[in-house]
Protein backbone atom coordinates (compact mmCIF):
# COMPACT_ATOMS: atom_id res chain seq x y z
CA UNK A 1 0.00 0.00 0.00
CA UNK A 2 1.53 3.30 -1.07
CA UNK A 3 1.55 6.36 1.13
CA UNK A 4 -0.24 9.63 0.52
CA UNK A 5 2.99 11.31 -0.60
CA UNK A 6 4.43 8.49 -2.69
CA UNK A 7 6.55 9.88 -5.53
CA UNK A 8 6.74 13.38 -4.03
CA UNK A 9 9.89 15.29 -3.15
CA UNK A 10 9.58 17.51 -0.08
CA UNK A 11 12.01 20.11 1.25
CA UNK A 12 11.69 20.94 4.93
CA UNK A 13 13.89 23.77 6.16
CA UNK A 14 15.23 23.57 9.69
CA UNK A 15 14.48 19.85 9.68
CA UNK A 16 17.23 18.57 11.97
CA UNK A 17 15.19 19.09 15.14
CA UNK A 18 11.80 19.88 16.62
CA UNK A 19 8.90 20.62 14.33
CA UNK A 20 10.96 20.20 11.17
CA UNK A 21 12.07 16.74 12.20
CA UNK A 22 8.52 15.72 13.08
CA UNK A 23 7.30 16.90 9.67
CA UNK A 24 10.15 15.13 7.85
CA UNK A 25 9.39 11.88 9.66
CA UNK A 26 5.66 12.08 8.94
CA UNK A 27 6.24 12.84 5.26
CA UNK A 28 8.71 9.96 4.94
CA UNK A 29 6.21 7.59 6.56
CA UNK A 30 3.80 8.50 3.77
CA UNK A 31 6.30 7.80 1.01
CA UNK A 32 7.88 11.20 0.33
CA UNK A 33 11.56 11.64 -0.39
CA UNK A 34 12.64 14.32 2.05
CA UNK A 35 15.33 16.96 1.67
CA UNK A 36 16.46 17.75 5.20
CA UNK A 37 17.79 21.28 5.46
CA UNK A 38 19.94 22.27 8.43
CA UNK A 39 22.28 25.11 9.24
CA UNK A 40 24.58 24.10 12.09
CA UNK A 41 23.81 20.71 13.70
CA UNK A 42 25.00 18.12 11.19
CA UNK A 43 24.85 15.32 13.74
CA UNK A 44 21.15 15.92 14.36
CA UNK A 45 20.52 16.16 10.62
CA UNK A 46 22.24 12.82 10.08
CA UNK A 47 19.96 11.26 12.70
CA UNK A 48 16.92 12.49 10.77
CA UNK A 49 18.44 11.12 7.57
CA UNK A 50 18.86 7.74 9.22
CA UNK A 51 15.23 7.67 10.35
CA UNK A 52 13.67 9.02 7.15
CA UNK A 53 16.03 7.79 4.44
CA UNK A 54 16.21 11.36 3.16
CA UNK A 55 19.13 13.53 2.11
CA UNK A 56 20.69 16.33 4.14
CA UNK A 57 21.55 19.75 2.76
CA UNK A 58 23.24 22.56 4.64
CA UNK A 59 22.23 26.18 4.11
CA UNK A 60 21.42 29.28 6.12
CA UNK A 61 18.03 30.26 4.71
CA UNK A 62 18.81 33.95 5.21
CA UNK A 63 21.56 33.66 2.56
CA UNK A 64 20.36 33.62 -1.05
CA UNK A 65 23.79 32.42 -2.18
CA UNK A 66 23.64 29.40 0.15
CA UNK A 67 20.06 28.66 -0.86
CA UNK A 68 21.00 28.70 -4.54
CA UNK A 69 23.84 26.30 -3.91
CA UNK A 70 21.53 24.03 -1.90
CA UNK A 71 18.96 24.06 -4.71
CA UNK A 72 21.59 22.89 -7.18
CA UNK A 73 22.55 20.05 -4.82
CA UNK A 74 18.92 19.02 -4.30
CA UNK A 75 18.23 19.03 -8.03
CA UNK A 76 21.33 16.93 -8.64
CA UNK A 77 20.50 14.32 -5.99
CA UNK A 78 16.72 14.31 -5.92
CA UNK A 79 15.27 16.31 -8.77
CA UNK A 80 12.70 19.06 -8.42
CA UNK A 81 10.58 19.48 -5.32
CA UNK A 82 6.81 19.18 -5.06
CA UNK A 83 6.36 20.37 -1.48
CA UNK A 84 8.12 23.19 0.37
CA UNK A 85 7.84 23.55 4.13
CA UNK A 86 9.26 26.86 5.36
CA UNK A 87 9.97 25.83 8.93
CA UNK A 88 13.34 27.41 9.81
CA UNK A 89 12.96 29.79 12.71
CA UNK A 90 14.68 31.25 15.74
CA UNK A 91 13.48 33.30 18.66
CA UNK A 92 14.93 35.67 21.18
CA UNK A 93 12.74 36.74 24.07
CA UNK A 94 13.12 40.33 25.25
CA UNK A 95 11.02 43.10 26.77
CA UNK A 96 10.14 45.80 24.25
CA UNK A 97 12.24 48.41 26.06
CA UNK A 98 15.31 46.11 25.96
CA UNK A 99 15.37 46.02 22.18
CA UNK A 100 18.45 44.30 20.77
CA UNK A 101 18.99 45.32 17.17
CA UNK A 102 21.22 42.39 16.25
CA UNK A 103 18.82 39.76 17.63
CA UNK A 104 15.71 41.33 16.13
CA UNK A 105 17.34 41.62 12.72
CA UNK A 106 18.46 38.00 12.91
CA UNK A 107 14.89 36.87 13.65
CA UNK A 108 13.63 38.91 10.71
CA UNK A 109 16.33 37.50 8.45
CA UNK A 110 15.68 33.86 9.33
CA UNK A 111 11.99 33.72 10.15
CA UNK A 112 10.56 36.02 7.51
CA UNK A 113 13.16 36.73 4.84
CA UNK A 114 14.35 33.12 4.95
CA UNK A 115 10.85 31.97 4.00
CA UNK A 116 10.69 34.53 1.20
CA UNK A 117 14.13 33.64 -0.15
CA UNK A 118 13.51 29.88 -0.02
CA UNK A 119 10.18 30.25 -1.80
CA UNK A 120 11.77 32.38 -4.52
CA UNK A 121 14.57 29.87 -5.00
CA UNK A 122 12.25 26.89 -5.46
CA UNK A 123 9.39 28.70 -7.18
CA UNK A 124 10.31 27.34 -10.65
CA UNK A 125 10.01 23.79 -9.27
CA UNK A 126 6.69 24.53 -7.62
CA UNK A 127 5.28 26.17 -10.75
CA UNK A 128 6.19 23.16 -12.87
CA UNK A 129 4.88 20.65 -10.30
CA UNK A 130 1.82 22.68 -9.28
CA UNK A 131 3.22 22.22 -5.82
CA UNK A 132 2.36 23.04 -2.27
CA UNK A 133 3.87 25.51 0.20
CA UNK A 134 3.41 25.15 3.95
CA UNK A 135 4.65 27.99 6.13
CA UNK A 136 5.23 27.51 9.84
CA UNK A 137 3.94 30.60 11.61
CA UNK A 138 2.98 30.84 15.30
CA UNK A 139 -0.01 31.79 17.37
CA UNK A 140 2.26 34.59 18.56
CA UNK A 141 1.75 36.12 15.11
CA UNK A 142 -1.99 36.24 15.74
CA UNK A 143 -1.57 37.63 19.23
CA UNK A 144 -1.05 36.08 22.65
CA UNK A 145 -0.23 37.53 26.04
CA UNK A 146 3.03 35.56 26.41
CA UNK A 147 5.61 38.00 27.75
CA UNK A 148 8.63 39.26 25.85
CA UNK A 149 7.51 37.89 22.46
CA UNK A 150 6.71 41.16 20.68
CA UNK A 151 9.52 41.09 18.14
CA UNK A 152 9.26 37.35 17.51
CA UNK A 153 5.51 37.82 17.05
CA UNK A 154 6.09 40.50 14.43
CA UNK A 155 8.17 38.09 12.32
CA UNK A 156 5.46 35.43 12.53
CA UNK A 157 2.70 37.92 11.73
CA UNK A 158 4.71 38.57 8.57
CA UNK A 159 4.63 34.85 7.77
CA UNK A 160 0.85 34.83 8.10
CA UNK A 161 0.44 37.73 5.69
CA UNK A 162 3.01 36.19 3.33
CA UNK A 163 0.89 33.04 3.29
CA UNK A 164 -2.28 34.92 2.42
CA UNK A 165 -0.63 37.03 -0.26
CA UNK A 166 1.13 34.08 -1.91
CA UNK A 167 -2.17 32.22 -2.02
CA UNK A 168 -3.38 35.02 -4.32
CA UNK A 169 -0.14 35.58 -6.20
CA UNK A 170 0.65 31.93 -6.97
CA UNK A 171 -2.81 30.47 -7.50
CA UNK A 172 -2.55 30.98 -11.26
CA UNK A 173 0.21 28.35 -11.26
CA UNK A 174 -1.86 25.82 -9.33
CA UNK A 175 0.26 26.32 -6.20
CA UNK A 176 -1.51 26.12 -2.85
CA UNK A 177 -0.10 28.05 0.11
CA UNK A 178 -1.23 27.48 3.70
CA UNK A 179 0.27 27.93 7.15
CA UNK A 180 0.31 26.31 10.55
CA UNK A 181 0.37 28.51 13.65
CA UNK A 182 1.54 26.34 16.57
CA UNK A 183 1.15 27.29 20.18
CA UNK A 184 3.81 26.34 22.70
CA UNK A 185 5.40 23.05 21.61
CA UNK A 186 8.05 21.09 23.48
CA UNK A 187 11.12 21.26 21.26
CA UNK A 188 14.81 22.02 21.60
CA UNK A 189 13.90 25.62 20.83
CA UNK A 190 11.57 25.94 23.83
CA UNK A 191 13.08 23.63 26.46
CA UNK A 192 16.68 23.12 25.34
CA UNK A 193 19.25 23.82 28.06
CA UNK A 194 16.66 24.04 30.83
CA UNK A 195 16.56 22.00 34.02
CA UNK A 196 13.77 19.52 34.74
CA UNK A 197 12.27 21.97 37.24
CA UNK A 198 12.35 24.79 34.67
CA UNK A 199 10.73 22.56 32.07
CA UNK A 200 7.98 21.50 34.48
CA UNK A 201 7.27 25.13 35.32
CA UNK A 202 6.99 25.98 31.61
CA UNK A 203 4.74 22.99 30.98
CA UNK A 204 2.46 23.91 33.87
CA UNK A 205 2.33 27.54 32.75
CA UNK A 206 1.46 26.85 29.14
CA UNK A 207 -0.89 23.99 30.02
CA UNK A 208 -2.84 26.44 32.16
CA UNK A 209 -3.15 28.77 29.14
CA UNK A 210 -5.05 26.18 27.08
CA UNK A 211 -8.68 25.15 27.24
CA UNK A 212 -7.60 21.53 26.74
CA UNK A 213 -5.02 21.69 29.57
CA UNK A 214 -2.43 20.08 27.31
CA UNK A 215 1.19 20.59 26.30
CA UNK A 216 2.00 20.66 22.60
CA UNK A 217 4.06 17.89 21.00
CA UNK A 218 5.90 18.08 17.64
CA UNK A 219 3.86 15.24 16.16
CA UNK A 220 0.72 17.39 16.35
CA UNK A 221 2.33 19.76 13.86
CA UNK A 222 3.61 16.90 11.72
CA UNK A 223 0.07 15.56 11.37
CA UNK A 224 -1.26 18.97 10.31
CA UNK A 225 1.55 19.43 7.80
CA UNK A 226 0.75 16.06 6.25
CA UNK A 227 -2.88 17.11 5.84
CA UNK A 228 -1.85 20.34 4.10
CA UNK A 229 0.60 18.50 1.83
CA UNK A 230 -1.95 16.02 0.46
CA UNK A 231 -5.16 16.03 -1.55
CA UNK A 232 -7.01 15.80 1.76
CA UNK A 233 -6.72 19.61 1.83
CA UNK A 234 -7.03 20.29 -1.91
CA UNK A 235 -9.84 22.85 -1.36
CA UNK A 236 -7.77 24.91 1.09
CA UNK A 237 -5.68 27.91 0.15
CA UNK A 238 -4.43 30.94 2.05
CA UNK A 239 -5.49 29.48 5.40
CA UNK A 240 -3.82 29.43 8.80
CA UNK A 241 -4.43 26.40 11.01
CA UNK A 242 -3.94 27.26 14.67
CA UNK A 243 -2.81 24.31 16.78
CA UNK A 244 -2.40 25.58 20.33
CA UNK A 245 -4.68 23.57 22.60
CA UNK A 246 -7.29 26.33 22.55
CA UNK A 247 -5.30 29.20 24.01
CA UNK A 248 -7.22 31.44 26.40
CA UNK A 249 -4.69 34.27 26.49
CA UNK A 250 -5.11 35.44 22.92
CA UNK A 251 -5.38 39.08 21.98
CA UNK A 252 -7.60 38.66 18.94
CA UNK A 253 -10.79 39.98 20.50
CA UNK A 254 -13.27 41.45 18.05
CA UNK A 255 -14.88 44.87 18.34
Amino acid sequence: MSGKLEGKNALITGASKGLGRAIAEKFAEEGARVAINYNSDERAALEVKKVTGGEIFRADVSSREQLHRMAEEIHSKMGKIDILVNNSGIWYLMPFDQYDDEKVRRMMDVNLMGSIYTTLEFLPDLKEKKGTIINIASNAGIGTAAKNTTFYAITKAGIIMLTKRLAFDLSEYGIRVNAIAPGWIETDLTIGGKSSDEIKKLEDDFRSRTTLKMVGKPEYIGNAALFLATKDSEYMNGQVIVIDGGRIDNLTHGI
